[in-house]
């Protein structure tokens, strides 16, 4: 059974790696194949038929979920819709964001996917929307203005469109203001997921309303509904470096322990019901049986209320075997147990292979399941059970070292000393008094939690000081395929039962992993990445032996930009730890929005911007300088220089930011590229007196993302590129590259690049122009469903 049920998941992963869905006809082909394939009972034979089921079953459930997709003729278009709120409301700061369960089209003509995505701006001021915040169950008419779903795509970064097929949400999008039109028809809507929903979101605002102002209250909430929603980056970041995100949640451990209370308090009151006449309740059910049917309940309430999630799912499916198990008085291996959890989570959800929950949650079981192989031992007492704790511990910190930095090229050094800490706090003091808490009314609800959160704080405030630690965590770039296996061989190595010869030297199987170094172009060259950040801009060029990044993306909302989501993981996957500089060509929020979070994350030795004095960014760099026309400098035969602003623009001081922009051209063995920033045709013309000369460029990155003030014939002219670059967002607001420029570009031959079609480009500059979109390289088949 364990290893067809492993032949089932590789069938599935291959699946979620393909760029084109295979045909209904090859599905139906590879289904018959698997049954033709089972008769022949051999244990090879059964193995290749599992695949064949599990890439069979994912491409069954894909192509049921994009065929309820929104047409493209849909797309920003208003449609009336009448449909219930099925999810947790996420509030922010002007407006909601919620998952809708559309139940009719009042538009005629139009389609709609029946679960969509939807944000209310102004809803929590009062304008335009109800009196009091959405609830979950409630029905609504609403005026809607959908796109189908779209994520930015770049390198190692987070896959939005995989993530919102996965939860069956076919289109997002916002209200529109419409008075009347948009009204609550009902207040709940009798459904199981509602009431789910609906007692989830009365737990939060309990606990909210009890932690008013308090720093942590949105990781009590995370321990007791798994919404982690409201916890900031800034404490994200602490508890990565830390390693203890794991713990900041509904975890597997939180699930088994609340689950193993209730199953020993119905043990021991069911024994005990001797004491009440004509009960002996034992004599009608044996206790056993009574506490593992109590225990699998109450995990099961738990999992619903955390939302669900991959980890939980796969504990209350191993705690539901082994019930099964004591109820029918069978014996079951625990692998057995694992591997019946992993076959019922991809038959429900085959996307959750994509998720590195799901590998990290498996994994940590699968090795404490091998790492204590033969090393069980009868003896009992606090000591045997301290000693099995840090075995464990140890397990899961050395098992997972490689998948950690598989998935996000660093692993956390300071880990075995937080968790040693955080593991007992958390689970055995702060997630019982929060989820008691939670239920208790106020003042009692205000005291617990209150003690629960104090205790939160002052782990948190050793978790900093740990966290700022230069050495808290090593990074490296993503291990290739190769190493990777090679570094889990030697786990496997080092965590082999007793008796094992030279278990240490596992160690040496981790090197090429730990030791690897940046790739980066040959001297006389230089890459340059154009990120997918939306509308805004932010690349990456690099020398042999230097890296500048140009602008830093946009801030999407507070605490939250193109920095945090996209630009450090890029950094880190290719593990580079610090920039030689950071160009913010000036202060529009889609260029500078991302810049302090840079800083912040990596080492920035040199800032040159055409920022004010007083910018936050500029009181954040180590050094800072000025952008002016006449500066130039060299790194590996790579020639960098600043055409614009002019030095004298400083001094106007009712110039337009954009008119500032620091215009860097980049050359090396007769290729170049110019960056152009926001400049507009004034600019144009200037950089046309000033640098004639100095424009020409392979590839031009199109000023102010082809906007209709920009770009002039006289000035493509002069630069003369291959290949224009446009950084614009998806159905962005200002509807850039405006369509009279987008063709200009193409009627002088330019080939023209659009970030929001083919995700982050990659241009290597050398004897010959290379380039390479990320979603044509790294095509998936929900690409623009």
């Amino acid at each position: 059974m364990r290893c067809a049920i492993l032949a089932f998941l590789v069938g599935v992963c291959w699946l979620q790696s393909c760029a084109e869905l295979p045909s209904p006809p090859c599905v139906a082909g590879a289904a018959a194949s698997a049954l033709a394939l089972c008769a022949l009972r051999r244990q090879l034979a059964a193995m290749i038929a599992a695949a064949l089921f599990g890439a069979s079953w994912a491409a069954l459930l894909a192509h049921l979920a994009i065929a309820d997709g929104l047409p493209r003729e849909m797309e920003g278009r208003d449609v009336v819709i009448v449909g219930t709120v099925d999810s947790l409301p996420h509030e922010f700061e002007g407006g909601a964001r919620f998952n809708l369960h559309v139940e009719r089209v009042l538009t005629p003509g139009a389609t709609v996917p029946k679960r969509i995505a939807v944000s209310w701006y102004g809803q929590l001021a009062g304008a335009d929307g109800p009196d009091e915040a959405v609830q979950p169950g409630e029905r609504w008419q609403l005026v809607v203005r959908l796109q189908r779903p779209h994520g930015n795509a770049n390198p190692y970064g987070f896959d939005y469109e995989a993530w919102v097929l996965e939860q069956g949400i076919r289109a997002t999008g916002y209200v529109r203001p419409a008075g009347a039109r948009n009204q609550r028809l009902d207040a709940f809507v009798l459904r199981f997921g509602h009431v789910v929903e609906r007692a989830r979101a009365a737990l939060r605002r309990h606990i909210l309303q009890q932690l008013d102002g308090k720093r942590y209250a949105g990781v009590i909430v995370a321990l007791v509904i798994g919404d982690q929603r409201g916890i900031p980056q800034s404490d994200w970041d602490v508890f990565n470096r830390t390693g203890i995100s794991h713990l900041v949640s509904i975890s597997g451990l939180h699930i088994t322990m609340v689950a193993g209370l209730a199953a020993w308090a119905v043990s021991a009151l069911w024994r005990r019901s001797f004491l009440l006449e004509d009960a002996a309740l034992p004599l009608r059910l044996p206790a056993q049986k009574a506490a593992a049917l109590a225990g699998a309940l109450v995990a099961l309430l738990y999992v619903l209320l955390a939302g669900f999630g991959v980890p939980a799912q796969r504990t209350f499916y191993m705690l539901a075997a082994v019930a099964a198990a004591l109820w029918f008085g069978r014996v079951v291996a625990l692998s057995h147990v694992l591997c019946l959890a992993l076959a019922v989570v991809i038959l429900i959800d085959p996307w959750a292979v994509l998720g590195a929950g799901f590998w990290l949650s498996f994994g940590a079981v699968a090795v404490i399941l091998y790492a204590n192989l033969g090393r069980v031992q009868p003896a009992a007492g606090w000591r045997r059970t301290l000693s099995m704790a840090a075995q464990t511990q140890y397990a899961v910190t050395i098992g997972l070292v490689p998948l950690t930095m598989l998935l996000f090229s660093q692993v956390s050094l300071a880990s075995p000393f937080a968790n040693a800490i955080a593991i007992p706090v958390i689970s055995l003091f702060v997630t019982p008094l929060a989820l008691v808490g939670a239920l208790l009314p106020a003042p009692l609800a205000g005291w617990v939690l209150g003690l629960a959160h104090l205790a939160v704080e002052l782990l948190a405030d050793g978790l900093a000081l740990l966290a700022a630690s230069p050495v808290a965590v090593a990074n490296a770039p993503a291990p290739s395929p190769w190493i990777f296996v090679l570094a889990l061989a030697g786990t496997f190595w080092m965590l082999a039962p007793r008796g094992w010869p030279h278990r240490w030297a596992g160690l040496a199987a981790w090197a090429p992993m730990l030791t690897q170094l940046p790739t980066a172009p040959p001297a006389g060259s230089f890459t340059v990445t154009a990120f997918d950040v939306g509308q805004g801009m932010a690349l990456l060029v690099e020398t042999s032996g230097h890296r500048l990044l140009y602008d830093a993306g946009p801030q999407y909302a507070p605490g939250s930009d193109a920095a945090g989501r996209i630009l450090l993981p890029y950094l880190r996957g290719r593990g580079i730890g610090q920039l030689d500089a950071l160009v913010v060509s000036h202060s529009d929020v889609d260029h500078a929005g991302g810049a302090r979070t840079l800083i912040k994350g990596v080492a920035v030795a040199q800032v040159h911007s055409s920022l004010g004095s007083g910018h936050p960014v500029v009181h954040a760099a180590r050094r800072h300088s000025r952008c002016a026309a006449g500066q130039a400098w060299s790194w590996d035969g790579v020639r960098f220089e600043m055409l614009g602003p002019d030095p004298d623009s400083y001094q106007q001081a009712d110039l337009r930011a954009n008119a500032r922009s620091c215009v860097l051209r980049v050359s090396a063995g007769g290729r170049a590229m110019l960056l152009a920033a926001d400049i507009e045709a004034a600019q144009e013309g200037q950089l046309l007196r000033s640098a004639q000369g100095q424009l020409r460029a392979d590839v031009l990155l199109a000023p102010h993302h082809g906007s209709g003030t920009s770009s002039t014939a006289a000035f493509l002219d002069a630069v003369d590129p291959q290949v224009g670059v446009f950084q614009v967002g998806y159905r962005n607001r200002y509807r850039h590259p405006k369509k009279e420029v987008y063709e200009r570009y193409g009627n002088l031959g330019i080939r023209r690049l659009r970030t929001d079609d083919s995700g982050a480009v990659t241009l290597r500059f050398s004897k010959r122009l290379e380039v390479s979109e990320f979603r044509a390289e790294r095509r998936r088949y929900w690409y623009g469903q």
